[in-house]
């Protein structure tokens, strides 16, 4: 059976709708918006021509890469959802390795090609490679705050089913070997709490995770960490009133420019917002593509997208037991 009809054929699996709609959703958000990274606002094509297949005037971007394909972003979520669910918890060594053998070797890329590598991961792993310590090889300053270790974050809320508090330190340790200033880290933990909201259909997802981290760093047991994420809250909250969403590589402009995506009603109205936004546009569609895809489930992403979406027989077994996972704790979470 093809690529085509194995990602189509997925839709069936009702019992786990949302945990599938957020993984294939990042993918497909991450595809589709490949085709017109770096480009700015002006220069993308109209709300309803962007699909999978750009335009025949537009001049994609990444060329030589067959539409369909996910970037850098789909792989490294794929190698922290095979970690999680290979090792039963979350290993940060292990999760490192699989990083580490996707740059160096293609591990979860399709067709093992590697592209559109984020400098800032690349360094970092660079000094991984080179014997550094996963906890201390990560960017620390406040201009390191890309959006590399949010848009790979999802799986752990899809695949968490302990403490919320449980979820927001483990967000913030997956970030750690390439993201270490605690800006990433607690962007990471905001993004995890607002999937958990959308799976557990709260109203506002947004607030109540606003809310819940919150009150979890209020309770942090180090008051240095503490202090610092909490001051990291506010300056995420205050991003939109200072500035627009605008889609750029900016770990809170990227959240940001998310939830204003999210506003549209459909899942492809979602990701269509997302790209509109310019810049780092598959990330932008695969952070906002993810939650949609909770949010709408996986019969909520248009057909035409999942037949279009590559890569099925380098993750069909991984996907196989993600389900199997999703569905025996889908009532935990």
């Amino acid at each position: 059976m093809s690529d085509q009809n194995n990602f189509t054929a997925l839709t069936q699996h009702a019992e786990v709708q949302a945990e599938l709609g957020g993984l294939i959703g990042l993918l497909v958000g991450d595809a589709v918006g490949a085709a017109y990274e770096f480009r700015a606002p002006e220069l993308i094509p109209a709300h309803d021509q962007i699909e999978m297949i750009t335009p025949a005037d537009f001049r994609r971007s990444h060329a030589g890469v067959p539409p369909g394909t996910w970037t850098d972003d789909g792989a490294q979520t794929l190698c922290l959802l095979a970690s999680l669910l290979e090792r039963g918890q979350f290993r940060l060594t292990d999760f490192t390795a699989r990083l580490l053998k996707w740059l160096d070797h293609g591990y979860m890329a399709v067709d093992g090609h590697v592209f559109d590598v984020g400098i800032q991961t690349c360094d970092a792993l660079d000094q991984i490679r080179d014997g550094a310590s996963a906890l201390e090889s990560g960017g620390r300053l406040e201009s390191d705050n890309g959006n590399g270790s949010l848009m790979r974050v999802l799986p752990l809320a899809l695949w968490h089913s302990g403490t919320d508090e449980a979820l927001v330190k483990e967000a913030g340790l997956q970030s750690l070997p390439t993201h270490a200033h605690p800006r990433s880290l607690v962007a990471c933990a905001f993004y995890c709490l607002v999937a958990r909201g959308y799976l557990r259909k709260l109203e506002d997802p947004w607030s109540w995770a606003d809310e819940r981290l919150e009150a979890i760093y209020g309770a942090w047991p180090n008051l240095q960490e503490k202090t610092g994420y909490l001051r990291e809250l506010e300056i995420i909250r205050a991003f939109p009133r200072n500035d627009q969403a605008r889609g750029t590589g900016y770990v809170v402009d990227t959240l940001w420019s998310a939830k204003e995506a999210l506003h549209d009603e459909s899942f492809q109205d979602v990701v269509r917002a997302a790209i509109r936004f310019g810049h780092d546009t598959d990330t932008t569609a695969a952070v906002a593509g993810g939650l949609a895809g909770i949010r709408f489930g996986l019969s909520g992403i248009p057909g035409s997208w999942l037949a279009a979406l590559r890569g099925y027989d380098l993750v069909a077994s991984l996907l196989a037991s993600f389900v199997a996972h999703t569905a025996r704790t889908s009532g935990n979470n």
